[in-house]
């Protein structure tokens, strides 16, 4: 008779490098869309660098993944199938909003998929509220803090340099924006790597084949690939939505997008906070554009982007939920 456990095991492995894979061309955008808008670089060589810049964010750091494994759910309560439907979850929410040119939170999409799986194998009570309330408040004040930095940064550079021509003072950042853009590709890979890192030592963990919860070298580099592998893949259709449509861009706000958001990004990930970065780049974006006129951002995008933010956390428990309870009489509970 097969080992249905181990097979479980292998089924959440392979889902969540899916997850990262399908992380990667998704949030492409939140590495490359300000510097190819801003014709900084090319799409391929914007799209080459991130790559190479996720995987090796990726390596860096496994405190994001510890707080998703973790932080949310009672291990007791954590099953194989439990992992695989909030997987599931994630991904099938993750691929709507991709097809719609939504960008919407991958992070947002595994912490609702769990929550939901979690709560169709066990109920409420094996979510841990406190973790919780701490990943929900740093998804939802990081954007504020994006824009508000956004804002700043723009303000102080405009000042700084308020007797450069606007020729010549985009001339120069579209140097400086190659290298806030690399900065931003490493941060992404930093912060949402660790997502798909913290799910399958989570799975490990159950199975029995680690005594505690530390992430193994071969997960953190099976998830750097597969994310790089994604990002080179490209998200064309929401490198549009937040490149061109939201916010028209220059170079100036393009350095000033990346570096603000990548430096908000990082500093969430030391602590261990699974910011988005979606969330946090777009933002940023809108408080650049803010910094210029209210006239300046596409109002009608920004609201479809904040309906598909609402929506995230709901919309990929409910999938999760129901994919629990379609699959567990077949493959187990």
């Amino acid at each position: 008779m097969p080992d249905v456990t181990l097979i479980m095991l292998v089924l959440v492995v392979i889902a969540a490098l899916a997850f990262d894979y399908i992380n990667g061309f998704h949030d492409t955008a939140n590495a490359i869309a300000t510097c190819v808008s801003t014709r900084a670089l090319t799409v391929k060589t914007a799209i080459f660098m991130a790559a190479i810049l996720n995987f090796a964010g990726a390596m860096v750091s496994t405190k994001v993944a510890a707080t998703i494994g973790k932080g949310i759910v009672d291990k007791d309560h954590v099953t194989q199938m439990v992992v695989l439907a909030g997987i599931l979850g994630a991904i099938i929410w993750d691929i709507i909003t991709w097809y719609y040119g939504l960008p919407s939170s991958s992070s947002h999409a595994i912490i609702g998929g769990l929550i939901g799986a979690v709560m169709a194998h066990s109920g409420a009570a094996a979510l841990h509220w406190a973790g919780l309330k701490k990943i929900v408040l740093a998804l939802l004040i990081s954007p504020v803090i994006g824009t508000i930095i956004g804002f700043i940064f723009m303000v102080i550079i405009y000042w700084a340099f308020r007797r450069k021509s606007p020729s010549g003072l985009n001339k120069g950042f579209k140097r400086l924006q190659i290298v806030s853009a690399a900065f931003m590709a490493f941060s992404h890979g930093t912060a949402d790597a660790q997502k798909s890192m913290g799910v399958i030592t989570m799975a490990l963990l159950s199975y029995g084949l680690i005594p505690t919860f530390d992430v193994p070298t071969w997960v953190k580099v099976a998830c750097a690939v597969s994310m790089g592998i994604g990002t080179a893949a490209g998200g064309w259709r929401i490198i549009k939505t937040v490149g061109h449509d939201f916010v028209k861009l220059q170079p100036v706000h393009g350095f000033c997008v990346e570096t603000a958001s990548a430096g908000v990004i990082l500093g969430a990930a030391s602590i261990g906070m699974p910011v988005s970065t979606t969330h946090v780049i777009t933002s940023t974006i809108l408080g650049v554009g803010l910094s210029k006129r209210l006239s300046a951002v596409n109002w009608t995008v920004a609201q479809r982007i904040l309906v598909a933010w609402v929506l995230t956390i709901p919309a990929s428990a409910i999938v999760a939920f129901a994919s629990y309870l379609l699959l567990s009489p077949f493959l187990g509970k």
